[in-house]
């Protein structure tokens, strides 16, 4: 199985967007300069992060995007439901009772795990760990 680029675009905008101090916008620019993206191809990311309501659109001339809810409150899964969707993975092609296939019940249940821990991880987590490291990286400097 395969995320799309824009799911982990999406995902290191968000870990970004947590890590900017509360209150302050991010222009579509400046994260568009952060990973070397067109902000036309980001805007559309970005369009679908705001849908789902995982961060929201400041307008103004210092306006731009932040988080729209507490970081500690927002799961991997639901970054990736938001550029995504919601559908199943796994679907049997072949012609007979859904119960019946073994197949698909092992690929349900396998989502269901994966599903169940991206939904335990948050972009909060992420966001510490990168903070603990330049940190880390700061007082080996001096």
């Amino acid at each position: 199985m395969k995320y799309s680029k824009a799911t982990n675009y999406a995902l290191h905008t968000m870990v970004h967007l947590t890590m900017e101090p509360k209150g302050l916008a991010v222009s579509v620019d400046q994260l568009g300069y952060l990973q070397d993206l067109s902000p036309t191809y980001l805007s559309k990311i970005l369009t679908k992060l705001v849908k789902a309501g995982l961060i929201e659109s400041v307008p103004g001339a210092k306006g731009g995007y932040s988080i729209s809810r507490r970081a500690q409150d927002i799961s991997f899964l639901d970054v990736i439901e938001a550029v995504e969707g919601q559908s199943v993975l796994f679907n049997c092609g072949f012609d007979h009772d859904e119960s019946e296939c073994l197949i698909e019940r092992v690929m349900i249940e396998a989502e269901g795990n994966m599903k169940k821990e991206l939904a335990e991880r948050t972009i909060q987590s992420i966001a510490e760990r990168i903070e603990k490291r330049q940190c880390h990286e700061t007082k080996k400097e001096k």
